[in-house]
């Protein structure tokens, strides 16, 4: 029997459980007309309710007779001019953009981008919303706490080989929960956790060709619903996972996609968005009569957020993980796009401003990648309290000075002091700078030391993506290799990069698997991997790093003066600089040694935090002999050793420092 209906406005957007049965809502300027479609358990559609336009452009509809479970898809009439920006095609089920769960995966097939005198129904080649229930909202508490070390981690690859991770749970969020993958999280001090993209996506359309798959995920269809790739469960799988990290002390954030989607350039597929109003949903601009997809983000479309009705859904998806989740905070793919507007980026953008002073999220740690591919796209430094923000010259700058490349003294000194080159402005500290060696982007960290060219051939476009800017070396071997003296000094070389890492001024990140070696080959953009490319080799794992990593971490807990939250600037308070630059022979670096091309041995000698600590950066690949600064009464003890196997004897003020490590000395007898 077929379900009552009738005609409702207003109504919330999305799907609203009632007494009667269901409330619909979706935004649309353009569109004349448009259906919620009801489906069985066979996948067929059963009812076409036709919707009615409200005030601002709300289309409504209730559907008596049905609740919670119920399954179903859109369709929308109007205008058919993809020139004009308009792909208004009944053919087409689109998913709702408020969707809370969806069936199944997205799966690209060339019928979802038909033009629609040639169109077919595409029902069974799309994932049906799922009506949720009432939740109970969780109550948000605040954690204003600055990270520890925060870690990048992508679920799927991550759990697939993980062996406390067995069966069906394998790629999964559930594979997250084994009491073996939390510890090794708190052994390594993480307190943050950050889990890339787990809302519903596609394909990039040129992989089924190829048999790839994006494992990746930063090409969205939905800002609610995640995808069931990796959390087949639905829902609540996350929000045990993140209760259960709630309980260990570690918050989890999720890498959101708000500046473009999965439906593509004019080519795409019309799935969501691009179906029922695309003018309003995606950025265009007019060239030669034709209204153009702006392509801000790289991927053929961007999302127009300075339009309210997008604001409304960035804002109501992130409150949505929040008080339905938990979730504790975000970090903001391509995040300029969020502000740009016609007149280009402005951190003081409506929809950053919205974020900021909204009374949930204002509360939430929010990380921002600070560029984008577009004009005038790369801001870093620029977004603002309470952002904090990826700091891809920190990561650049630390390669380059342990490559080797002259002239990279005094730009690491800069880094690990805190960025104040671009960060000291506006009350901004040197949290504001998420310090990172490597991310998924790029080379792992382990290739990083093992190859100085990328080897992306399995990616089937001819080594041609991905960065050719790595600021690579390989130690004298490309890649694997049976040398053990290149392999012990690439394990010397991943341990310098670390410990630079962790005595550095801001907030640290870490990328899951480069803390006990994982490589990808010298893939450095393994988006299309879902395999053993990806897919980290714990049987393998290096537990000496992860050991090392732990006691890093522990250090830097340890030692407030490498977690003070000051830029270091060389001026004195109670007497002492709160950092002195030193060189070898212990006097303070003057300009000329700041001059010189080669400049390799480095010592931070710093009065910070109620401490004294002292460290040593020497990057030549012989030991050299350093003198401790010329302070009466002062005496250290060895608190850190990078390289392997090192034995550090402090004698009549002198010391001598492995080839390529970092030292780390703390003072004994409280002199401050």
């Amino acid at each position: 029997m077929s379900p009552d209906k009738k005609p409702a406005s207003p109504a919330p957007l999305g799907a609203t459980v009632t007494e009667k049965g269901v409330a619909f809502g979706v935004y649309s300027e353009t569109a004349e007309k448009i259906w919620v479609c009801l489906f069985d358990d066979q996948d067929e559609e059963t009812d076409r309710v036709e919707m009615s336009r409200g005030e601002g452009n709300r289309w409504s509809v209730d559907i008596e007779g049905i609740g919670a479970g119920a399954s179903y898809g859109l369709r929308a009439d109007g205008r058919y001019d993809p020139a004009q920006g308009h792909y208004f095609d009944p053919n087409k089920l689109l998913v709702d953009p408020y969707a809370r769960r969806i069936d199944r995966t997205f799966v690209r097939s060339p019928k979802l981008r038909l033009a629609r005198d040639e169109s077919v129904d595409t029902a069974p080649l799309v994932p049906k919303a799922l009506v949720q229930g009432a939740v109970a909202d969780i109550e948000f508490k605040p954690d204003h706490t600055r990270p520890n070390l925060i870690y990048e981690l992508n679920v799927r690859p991550f759990t697939m080989r993980h062996p406390s991770v067995q069966g069906p749970l394998r790629g999964t969020l559930a594979g997250m929960t084994t009491s073996y993958v939390i510890e090794h999280l708190q052994h390594i001090g993480v307190d943050v956790v950050e889990l890339m993209p787990i809302a519903g996506w596609i394909d990039d359309g040129h992989l089924p060709s190829l048999g790839l798959t994006n494992v990746w995920g930063y090409n969205p269809i939905t800002y609610f619903a995640t995808d069931p790739r990796i959390i087949p469960r639905g829902p609540q799988s996350l929000r045990h996972m993140v209760e259960t990290y709630r309980e260990a002390g570690i918050r989890v954030v999720l890498d959101v996609v708000y500046n473009h989607t999965g439906e593509g350039d004019s080519q795409g597929p019309v799935i969501s968005m691009k179906g029922l109003d695309a003018l309003t949903y995606y950025r265009h601009v007019e060239v030669d009569g034709a209204m153009e997809l702006v392509n801000d983000a790289g991927t053929g479309n961007t999302l127009r957020c300075d339009h309210p009705a997008v604001q409304d859904l960035v804002i109501d998806s992130l409150r949505y993980w929040v008080t339905e989740f938990g979730i504790a905070g975000f970090r903001f793919d391509l995040a300029t796009v969020l502000g740009r507007s016609l007149d280009g980026f402005s951190s003081d953008a409506e929809l950053l401003e919205r974020i900021r002073t909204d009374n949930i999220l204002k509360d939430c740690l929010l990380i921002a990648e600070p560029w984008d591919p577009g004009p005038g796209g790369y801001h870093v430094g620029k977004f603002g309290e309470p952002f904090i923000e990826w700091n891809d010259q920190y990561r650049d700058i630390v390669r380059k000075f342990w490559r080797g490349e002259d002239h990279m003294i005094g730009a690491l000194a800069g880094k690990v002091a805190g960025s104040a080159d671009q960060f000291n402005h506006d009350g901004r500290k040197p949290s504001a700078s998420v310090n990172f060696l490597a991310a998924h982007d790029g080379f792992t960290l382990a290739d990083l030391v093992a190859y100085e060219h990328k080897h992306n051939e399995a990616n089937g476009e001819d080594n041609r993506d991905g960065h050719d800017a790595n600021y690579s070396w390989n130690n004298g071997a490309e890649g694997e290799t049976d040398d053990e003296a290149i392999n012990t000094a690439r394990r010397n070389d991943i341990r310098a990069l670390l410990a630079t890492l962790f005595v550095s001024h801001g907030s640290l990140m870490l990328t899951a698997g480069d803390e006990f070696g994982r490589t990808q080959g010298g893939n450095n953009n393994a988006y299309a991997q879902d395999n053993e490319i990806t897919w980290l080799d714990w049987e393998n794992a290096d537990g000496d790093l992860v050991n090392f990593v732990a006691a890093l971490s522990e250090m830097r807990r340890n030692h407030p003066g490498f977690r003070s939250d000051k830029f270091l600037t060389g001026e004195k308070s109670d007497g002492y600089k709160d950092v002195m630059w030193v060189r070898p022979d212990g006097a303070e670096m003057t300009e000329e040694d700041w001059k010189r091309p080669n400049g390799s041995v480095l010592g931070m000698f710093l009065h910070e935090a109620g401490e004294i600590l002292l460290v040593w950066f020497n990057r030549l690949r012989e030991e050299i002999e350093v003198v401790l600064p010329p302070e009466k009464g002062l005496s250290f003890e060895v608190a850190l050793v990078s390289a392997i196997d090192a034995e550090i004897v402090i004698e009549n003020s002198r010391l001598t420092l492995p080839p390529r490590s970092v030292v780390i000395l703390a003072h004994t007898n409280g002199k401050s």
